[in-house]
């Protein structure tokens, strides 16, 4: 492994590795690959749903009633307070009319008005049929907003249903990317400028970076076209990851260059130092990432089984170019870019006897005890938040800003049954027991009317308006009575599907890989930290730090959500996506730090090595944590709300990580426990060597940071 990861090093190889990383992103971009990454996700909630959820089999269902198509439907409100006036009703008229002469692609004509009870609303609707195309929908609902809007007089109009949210969404999604891009990077090179103190340096690693990014989100593209299902979170979610990530391994790596470059005048074997030195602890940080992410492959909801592969894809990349291109660029351009702080052979680097982590790992080694037990109780007081914790967050508060469709979803309300925005669908195959279901639904309370939609050979669609508002906790609640009910009417083969059935359907499916999936990734964790460590009581402390700092960030993030932000609640996947990044992402760096230690303790005893890991991780390890909690909280310029919550939590995470537990948590265990915390290694069995290194010592071992 050493002669494999040094191979970016060589004065030829270099070279040769610089040409393959710039044939491979030029080919990438000849083809358009990022491009057509973009255009390939699927947002829709549908898209989401495994093929055995009922939504999914009612889909499949109507199908066959429309012509082997899925459609969405397009709703346009109208409303005045004081009453539908007699030029009102002639404008809706004459709106139909100029709408259904567009011929608009893969959209029904628009249906006669339907006017409310009380007079004050009209609603026109038209089906489009959907093929997993964003624009399919989008353009549509866009060209008709351009049409039906800002009628003047007192009208109101807005254009809602399943196809304005789905256009909304797919609308927030196309700008996404660049946003997130632009501000996570300008970040980065912001940190990198103030960590290297060069206004020229900082290039080099975002370079690399930006090379990753754009692979990644080629090689996306590929896995997107073999049928995983990939959303624009999941794209947000890679960007932050390769840059975070890829950042980190960089500054990992360049600390240990750096500091060799003071002992070594030769820049190829300095960095061939480097790259055994650091590389193994990247790689295997690398690694435990990837292993983590891919345990999402075993859920349910499409979504998150999606964001597996492609965030494991989105590290694996990131850990490739940290460990060639990286290497490659800076023996190319040698010590220059350092300037004007440019190392050179016996200028003064970072040791293990000095520093401000030195003297931090010698105050919490003269009473370890109470300096965990106090963590641990500050902790557990941020983890009260979870008391704050709600699931209300549902689609329609799902966008931080105003959008079209919830604006309309809310008009329409005024006038009809909320339910009228979005019905629910319900499809019974025996033509001769439709009059039962359909009473058996009227009795179901919350129930505002019930109609035939379609039918044919493969059965009868019944669209069903519910009194709540279909994208509400209150109508997801109802689901679960009118499937009982129709069973009990029409036999085990009436399905529900529909808007609110399949909102209802991804909450419980995602409520099943929670459950899942956190014990699986935490085995996954634990057995990649017994291989590193060879000791088993050190990992079961680490895995309980980081489950601790994730209940207290969690709890922090609910608090902050609901008081702060004033979000309506957190969404169901909250809580999995931050285990697995916050789990996977701390690991990271208690295994940069512990596997110094262990390295340390063997050559001076468990509380010596544990002062001089912390000495000499510290530092490059509190850069690492600052810049990926920066590009994790970039996720917060996004008009999502859910990305909004994942990026403070994370990001709180992961500073909380930095400088409470893996800077002081962890140590003060390791140095109360002492030698036994290696057990059932040797080192568990082996005195200590006395301690302290001898005051002689201290000014001798100048040593680089080794991560």
């Amino acid at each position: 492994m050493s002669r494999l990861l040094t191979v970016s090093a060589g004065p030829r190889a270099k070279w040769l590795v610089l040409a393959l990383w710039l044939v491979v992103v030029f080919a990438a971009g000849a083809l358009q690959l990022p491009s057509r990454f973009d255009k390939i996700q699927r947002n829709d909630s549908a898209s989401f749903l495994p093929g055995k959820a009922e939504s999914t089999k009612a889909l499949a269902a109507q199908k066959k009633l429309q012509a082997g198509k899925e459609q969405v439907t397009m709703v346009v409100v109208y409303r005045r307070a004081g009453g539908l006036t007699a030029a009102d009703r002639a404008h809706i008229a004459s709106d139909r009319r100029t709408l259904n002469a567009l011929s608009l692609p893969a959209t029904h004509p628009f249906s006669p008005p339907q006017f409310s009870k009380d007079g004050t609303g009209a609603l026109l609707l038209a089906n489009i049929d959907t093929n997993g195309v964003g624009t399919t929908i989008s353009k549509p609902v866009e060209k008709v907003r351009s049409i039906v809007s800002n009628p003047g007089g007192g009208l109101q109009v807005k254009v809602t249903g399943s196809a304005g949210f789905s256009a909304d969404a797919i609308k927030v999604f196309q700008g996404i990317n660049g946003a997130l891009a632009a501000a996570a990077f300008s970040l980065v090179i912001l940190l990198l400028i103030i960590i290297y103190r060069s206004p020229v340096f900082w290039l080099i690693p975002i370079t690399a970076v930006g090379f990753a990014e754009l692979t990644s989100r080629s090689l996306g593209y590929l896995i997107a076209k073999s049928g995983v299902t990939i959303n624009g979170q999941a794209s947000s979610i890679l960007s932050v990851l390769v840059l975070g990530a890829g950042t980190d391994y960089a500054l990992l790596l360049v600390a240990r260059y750096r500091e060799e470059l003071r002992r070594e005048p030769n820049r190829h074997v300095a960095m061939a130092t480097a790259l055994r030195a650091a590389g193994p602890a990247i790689v295997a940080s690398a690694v435990t990432v990837m292993l983590a992410l891919l345990c999402l492959t075993f859920a349910d909801v499409n979504g998150t089984a999606g964001l597996g592969p492609i965030g494991a894809l989105g590290i694996a990349v990131a850990m490739v170019s940290m460990l060639t291109l990286l290497p490659a660029l800076l023996t190319i351009f040698g010590r220059w870019p350092f300037w004007p702080f440019i190392p050179h052979v016996g200028d003064e680097g970072a040791t293990a006897m000095h520093g401000p982590w030195r003297r931090i790992g010698e105050r919490i080694a003269r009473r370890p005890r109470p300096v965990w037990i106090g963590a641990v109780l500050l902790l557990l007081v941020m983890a009260l938040g979870l008391l704050k914790y709600n699931d209300r967050l549902t689609q329609g508060d799902s966008f931080r800003g105003s959008v079209e469709s919830v604006q309309g979803q809310k008009l329409l309300s005024e006038s009809f049954p909320s339910g009228a925005n979005a019905p629910t669908s319900v499809i019974v195959p025996d033509a001769a027991k439709v009059p039962a279901v359909a009473a058996a639904l009227r009795g179901v309370d919350g129930v505002a009317s019930v109609r035939t939609a379609a039918s044919g050979p493969s059965g009868t669609e019944l669209s069903v308006v519910l009194r709540p508002d279909p994208y509400s906790t209150a109508a997801f609640g109802l689901v679960p009575d009118l499937r009982t009910a129709v069973r009990a009417a029409g036999g085990p083969g009436v399905l529900v599907g529909g808007p609110t059935a399949i909102e209802h359907d991804v909450r419980h499916y995602t409520a099943r890989d929670t459950r899942l999936l956190i014990p699986l990734v935490l085995l996954v964790v634990f057995l990649v930290l017994i291989a590193l460590l060879r000791a088993v009581l050190v990992p079961v402390l680490l895995i309980g730090t980081v489950i601790l700092s994730l209940a207290a960030a969690l709890g922090v993030g609910y608090v902050v959500s609901d008081w702060v932000f004033g979000f309506a609640g957190a969404d169901t996947s909250l809580p999995l996506y931050a285990f697995v990044f916050l789990v996977a992402l701390g690991i990271d760096y208690n295994i940069f730090l512990m596997t110094r230690v262990r390295e340390e303790t063997l050559h001076y005893g468990t509380r010596a090595g544990m002062i001089r890991g912390l000495a000499m991780t510290g530092g490059v390890i509190t850069a690492a944590g600052i810049v990926l909690a920066g590009t994790f909280a970039v996720l917060g310029v996004l008009p999502l709300v859910f990305l909004t919550e994942l990026g403070f939590v994370i990001a709180f995470g992961v500073l909380l990580d930095t400088f409470l537990v893996r800077s002081v948590l962890v140590p003060a265990l390791v140095l109360d426990i002492g030698p036994h915390v290696w057990w059932p290694s040797r080192l568990a069995h082996e005195g200590e060597p006395g301690g302290l290194e001898p005051e002689a010592e201290r000014d001798e071992l100048r040593e680089p940071v080794h991560a």
